[in-house]
């Protein structure tokens, strides 16, 4: 059996206002293949849409048990997996965690793959992390300074202060 090709996804989030308009940004790349994929919502937070990005790229790898690179500029989600929060925010049942609909979300597409992270830093000109943002940002509050009307963001409840820090 031969080994398949290492995919690397990039992401970003954003929002405007912290919560307000936002959306994410996603760029997937194995050889010469590439997939760019963005959405955005009314009412969000940029740490949602941070977490939405890579959840999103995940589900878009078709292979199970691809190894997947993951380039974020979002200290949240990268220190989340590599410092082992995750971990001890699912054995306590994501009691008082930001966003546990989308850690629990990501959970399950992060275990069909072997998934490594890398931090990057965000507006520093790296290509592909400069491209999320683009999309990012056209995704949320682009689209609404164009007048579209967005959904909020289904699991975004201005009442929970557990998104809030």
């Amino acid at each position: 059996m031969t080994e398949k090709p290492v995919i690397y996804l990039y992401t970003d989030g954003a929002s405007s206002g912290n919560p307000g308009p936002g959306g994410y940004g996603v760029v997937l790349k194995c050889g010469n293949l590439r997939k760019e994929m963005s959405g955005g919502f009314a009412m969000t937070t940029n740490n949602r849409m941070e977490l939405l990005a890579v959840i999103k790229g995940l589900e878009a790898v078709r292979w199970e048990n691809a190894v997947v690179e993951v380039y974020s500029d979002s200290s949240y989600v990268v220190k989340a997996v590599n410092e082992g929060w995750l971990g001890s925010w699912q054995a306590k049942g994501f009691k008082k965690v930001k966003n546990p609909d989308l850690w629990m979300r990501f959970l399950q597409v992060y275990g069909r793959h072997r998934v490594s992270f890398h931090w990057i830093k965000g507006h520093a000109g790296h290509p592909e992390n400069e491209r999320c943002d683009a999309l990012a940002v056209d995704a949320g509050a682009g689209a609404v300074s164009r007048g579209e009307t967005l959904p909020p963001d289904p699991g975004f409840n201005p009442s929970d202060d557990s998104l809030f820090s």
